[in-house]
C-alpha cells in the first residue's frame, strides 16, 4: 500500500484510529470522529441568506461524556506529521480541550496548552500515543482537582436517550461551573447571550451536582412566571416528584408533545412551605417585597439550601437588584451561580462584585459567528421632528384647548410628555409597509413604545394600517402591557411558533426580557433605551434561528436612536446592516444606498435611562400619579435621511453592498486571477468549485441573481472579482463552435456534444460529464445511454470528450 497515495480519511481509519485504540481508548464512548462543533456564519446581504461552513475536529477525545480532554487533526500522508498542529490549536482553544495532537500517519505531534509537560510540544511514534489515565492525570493536576473534586466533576451528564447533547459552549459552561463548585468556589457567574440555552445549561449544572449527592437542596430563581412554568415542564422535567413550584395557584400546562400537566406546589394556600421536595422553583418576586410578611423566604432556616441558582440576575434597577440580594445573602451559605446574558455594571450596582469575575462567557458576537445565533438587519429611522425638534407656534392649543408651553421638544419629550399624532401614525405606517414589502405580513412583530398608554396607542395606529388582516381576526395586533390581562393571556400563543396570532405586539418593557420569542422577526424601537443592559435584551428578543419556519436572521427598525448602542465598546454583537431610508425610500433595505451622514458622524439623539411602567407582569404597581401628557394634532411628520452598513468579516460595520461582499470574499478564497484560472482548469468537475464557495456563503446562482445578471459561475467570479469583461453563455458557446472543437467527432457522437453544448448555452450544466443527462430531453432522443456512450468508444471517452468540450468552454481565460 503506498501511504501518499491514501486519502485524509484513509490515514484516519488505517493508523490514527489503531493507534488511539492501542493505547487504551474506548472507540465507543470516549472517541468521536468528524465532531461538527459549530453551526456555520449565516450571512446576510441583501435578500442573500446563506450559511458558511460548519467548524469539525477529525477526532475528540473524551475521558466521559461530555468532558472533552483531547482533540487529534489529521492530514493525509503528502502534508507533514504537525501540518495539522495549528488548526488543531485553533478548535481547542474554541473547545476548551488542553491537549492537541497532529498526525499524518506516520507518528503524532503532541502539544501540551496545560505548560505542565517540559516539552512544549513532542514528536511521538504511532505505539506511544497516550492512555486515558495518563492525559486525565495531567487534566486534573492543571485544573488542580482533588480526589474529591474528580469525583464531582466525572458525575454523569443527564441522558434522555433521544441523541440529544450539549452544545460545544454549553459543555463549557456546565464543566467550567462544576469545576468551580468541586473546588469550593460558592460564587459563580456564567455570561451566556440571549438564545444560547441558559436554562439547559443551568439544567445540568443542577443534575450533576445533585446526582453526586454535593447539593441536595436546591433554589432556582427567575423573574417572569412564563420562565418558571416554561422551566418546570421542559428543561427541568427529569427532576419528576422531587421539583415543586414557591407558588400558591394551581396551574394546568401544555407540552409541546400535547400533553398536560398539573405543576407541584411547594405553598399551600396559606402559604405554609412543603419542606420535603429538593428541587425549589420561584419568582424572586414571589418570596420577598418592601414589608417583612412578604419576605416568604425566610420562612426557610438560612441554611436550607446548599445551591441557589439565578436566572437573569442583571436585573432592570438598583431596587430589583437589592431585592436579589436580600435573598442571597439571607442564604449566604449556599453556593449560588448568576445566569445572565449582560452582566451589570453601574456606579451603584455590580454583579461581578458579588460573584467574582464569570467562570465562562459566550458573547451575542461568538454565537452569531458559530451559526447558532441570527445576525440581523438594521434599519434606522430618522423623523424630521426627532432630529430637528419641535417648537410649537405661538398660541398653539392642545387636544384639550390648552396653550402649550413655548420651548423645544425632542425625541427624549415625544410620547413621554408630548404626543404629536402624526408622528405616531408614521411610525405605524412604516412598520406595515415593511412588513407588506418584505412578503410576508405574519412574521411575528414587537413594537417597544415608550409606556403603555403609548403602546394603545401604536395598537390602534397599527389596527387601522392593517384592517385588512385586523377584519380577518381581531388578533392580529395586540398590546402586551403590565396593566392588560387580555394581552398578558397571549404571550403564550405569541411566542408559540405553532400559533400564527397574535402577529404584531405593542409593549413597552414587558416583553424587552426573559421571553423565548423563537420566530420573532421584526423588533420596532419607539423609545430611547438608555441602559446597555436593556438594549442588549432586546436585541436577545429576535437572535434565536428557527430553522423549521426558515428563520435565519431579524430585522431591527430603530426610530430613536437607541442603536446608538453599537458604537459603545461593551455591545458584543455587531449588525450585519444598518439602513436608514429618506422620506421617499422604500423601507425594506435596498441592496445599495446612499449616504445621508459623513463617516464617523453621530446621530443627535439624546437617550434617558429607562423608566418603570408601573405594572409589569410579575411587578407590583409603582405608585404616584402618571404624567399628564399634551396631545397636539396636526403638526406634520416625515422621514429623513439614508445609510446602508454591513458587518464585515471581523465584526466592524462598512458600507457594503453585496456586489462589494462578493468581490472581498472571492479575494480571500482565490488570491490572484491567475489562482482563480489554475484552480478552475485543474478542477474535472466544475461544479465542485460552486459547491465549495456555497458553503463558505458564496452561493454562486443566488448571488447572480440578486445583483440581476445571467452569468455562468466562471464569468461571475472573473467579473466580480477581478474585473474581467464578462461573455454570455451563448457567446462562448459560440466561441466553441466557430473553433471548430469537436471536429474529430462524427455520427451521434457529434451530436450528442453538439446538444450538451446547446444545453450550456440555456441552462449553463457544469456536469455534463455525467451519464444521467443522456436521459434527459433532447440527449434522450438520440439513443439509450448506453448507446450514447458506446458511440464515444466507452464511458471513459465519453468523460474525457466531455471535458476537453468544457475546456475549449472556457479556452480564452487566461
Amino acid at each position: 500500500m503506498d501511504k501518499r497515495s491514501l486519502t485524509e480519511r484513509d490515514i484516519c481509519t488505517k493508523f490514527i484510529l489503531p493507534a488511539v485504540k492501542q493505547a487504551g481508548w474506548d472507540t465507543m464512548l470516549q472517541v468521536r470522529e468528524e465532531v461538527f462543533f459549530t453551526k456555520g456564519r449565516i450571512t446576510v446581504r441583501g435578500k442573500l441568506v446563506a450559511r458558511g461552513t460548519a467548524k469539525k475536529a477529525d477526532f475528540v477525545l473524551y475521558y466521559k461524556p461530555n468532558i472533552p480532554i483531547a482533540i487529534i487533526e489529521a492530514k493525509d500522508n503528502k502534508h507533514a506529521v504537525g501540518d495539522g498542529l495549528q488548526q488543531g490549536l485553533d478548535y481547542a482553544e474554541t473547545l476548551a480541550i488542553p491537549f492537541v495532537f497532529s498526525s499524518n500517519g506516520d507518528g503524532f505531534v503532541f502539544h501540551d496548552r496545560t505548560g505542565l509537560n517540559s516539552t512544549k510540544e513532542q514528536n511521538l511514534s504511532l505505539d506511544q500515543f497516550p492512555s486515558p489515565q495518563e492525559l486525565w492525570w495531567l487534566y486534573s493536576v492543571w485544573k488542580g482537582l482533588d480526589s474529591s473534586a474528580q469525583a464531582l466533576v466525572l458525575q454523569d451528564y443527564y441522558d434522555d436517550g433521544s441523541g440529544k447533547a450539549p452544545r460545544y459552549y454549553q459543555v463549557n459552561a456546565i464543566n467550567a461551573a462544576v469545576e468551580a463548585i468541586a473546588k469550593a468556589q460558592d460564587r459563580v457567574l456564567l455570561v451566556m447571550a440571549t438564545g444560547t440555552g441558559k436554562t439547559y445549561t443551568a439544567f445540568q449544572i443542577i443534575w450533576r451536582l445533585w446526582k453526586a449527592g454535593r447539593k441536595k437542596r436546591i433554589l432556582f430563581l427567575a423573574d417572569r412566571n412564563v420562565l418558571i412554568d416554561q422551566t418546570m415542564i421542559n428543561d427541568f422535567r427529569p427532576f419528576g416528584g422531587a421539583m415543586a413550584k414557591l407558588s400558591t395557584k394551581s396551574k394546568t400546562i401544555e407540552r409541546s408533545d400535547g400533553t398536560e400537566v398539573d405543576l407541584r406546589l411547594a405553598l399551600d394556600r396559606k402559604r405554609r412551605i412543603d419542606s420535603s421536595f429538593e428541587i425549589y422553583l420561584g419568582l424572586y418576586q414571589a418570596i420577598t417585597g418592601p414589608e417583612e410578611r412578604q419576605k416568604l423566604f425566610r420562612e426557610f432556616s438560612p441554611d436550607f439550601f446548599d445551591l441557589i441558582v439565578i436566572d437573569e440576575c442583571h436585573r432592570g434597577s438598583a431596587a430589583e437588584d437589592s431585592a436579589w440580594r436580600e435573598i442571597l445573602e439571607y442564604f449566604a451559605s449556599a453556593s449560588q451561580i448568576g445566569l445572565t446574558a449582560t452582566p451589570k455594571e453601574t456606579e451603584y450596582v455590580s454583579n461581578t462584585a458579588y460573584f467574582g469575575d464569570p467562570v465562562f462567557t459566550y458573547s451575542l458576537k461568538q454565537g452569531i459567528s458559530d451559526g447558532f445565533l441570527a445576525p440581523y438587519k438594521v434599519i434606522k429611522v430618522h423623523i424630521d421632528r426627532d432630529v430637528e425638534g419641535y417648537r410649537p407656534e405661538k398660541g398653539q392649543l392642545d387636544r384639550d384647548g390648552e396653550e402649550v408651553e413655548d420651548r423645544i421638544y425632542n425625541a427624549k419629550d415625544f410620547d413621554r410628555n408630548l404626543v404629536l399624532d402624526d408622528r405616531t401614525k408614521l411610525v405605524a405606517s412604516k412598520v406595515t409597509e415593511f412588513l407588506k414589502e418584505s412578503g410576508d405580513r405574519y412574521q411575528k412583530t414587537i413594537v417597544f413604545c415608550v409606556d403603555e398608554e403609548h403602546a394603545a396607542r401604536m395598537r390602534q395606529a397599527l389596527i387601522n394600517d392593517n384592517k385588512d388582516l385586523c377584519d380577518k381576526n381581531a388578533r392580529y395586533v395586540m398590546r402586551i402591557t403590565g396593566s392588560d390581562t387580555l394581552g398578558q393571556a397571549q404571550i403564550g400563543n405569541f411566542i408559540d411558533p405553532e400559533s400564527r396570532y397574535p402577529v404584531i405586539v405593542t409593549t413597552s418593557r414587558l416583553l424587552s426580557t426573559g421571553v423565548d420569542a423563537q420566530t420573532c422577526r421584526l423588533i420596532v424601537l419607539d423609545r430611547p433605551v438608555g441602559s446597555m443592559t436593556e438594549f442588549k435584551q432586546i436585541v436577545g428578543r429576535g437572535t434565536r434561528v428557527h430553522e423549521d419556519t426558515q428563520k435565519f436572521y431579524f430585522t431591527l427598525m430603530d426610530f430613536r436612536g437607541a442603536t446608538n448602542h453599537f458604537a459603545d465598546p461593551d455591545f458584543d454583537g455587531d449588525p450585519v446592516q444598518i439602513y436608514e431610508p429618506g422620506e421617499t425610500d422604500p423601507i425594506t433595505p435596498p441592496d445599495t444606498a446612499t449616504t445621508g451622514f459623513e463617516d464617523g458622524e453621530q446621530d443627535d439623539y439624546t437617550t434617558e435611562p429607562p423608566t418603570a411602567d408601573g405594572g409589569d407582569v410579575t411587578f407590583p404597581p409603582g405608585g404616584g400619579e402618571p404624567q399628564r401628557k399634551v396631545y397636539i394634532d396636526g403638526v406634520g411628520a416625515r422621514v429623513v435621511a439614508e445609510r446602508v452598513e454591513y458587518l464585515d468579516a471581523n465584526g466592524k460595520l462598512v458600507t457594503e453592498s453585496l456586489r462589494d461582499f462578493t468581490k472581498a470574499a472571492l479575494l480571500r478564497h482565490f488570491a490572484s486571477l491567475d489562482d482563480f484560472l489554475r484552480r478552475w482548469k485543474s478542477e474535472g468537475r466544475k461544479d465542485a468549485i460552486v459547491r465549495e464557495l456555497a458553503a463558505e456563503g458564496l452561493p454562486l446562482d443566488v448571488i447572480a441573481k440578486e445583483l440581476g445578471v445571467d452569468l455562468d459561475p466562471f464569468d461571475l467570479v472573473c467579473h466580480i472579482a477581478f474585473d474581467r469583461r464578462p461573455l454570455t453563455r451563448q457567446e462562448r458557446a459560440d466561441n466553441v463552435k466557430k473553433r471548430d472543437a469537436f471536429s474529430r467527432y462524427e455520427g451521434k457522437a457529434r451530436a450528442v456534444l453538439d446538444v450538451l453544448l446547446a444545453k450550456y448555452a440555456d441552462e449553463g450544466v457544469l456536469t455534463l460529464d455525467d451519464a444521467n443527462v443522456l436521459r434527459i430531453p433532447p440527449a434522450n432522443t438520440l439513443g439509450t445511454p448506453v448507446e450514447l456512450v458506446r458511440a464515444f468508444g466507452g464511458k471513459v471517452a465519453f468523460e474525457q470528450a466531455v471535458h476537453d468540450m468544457q475546456n475549449a468552454i472556457y479556452d480564452d481565460a487566461s
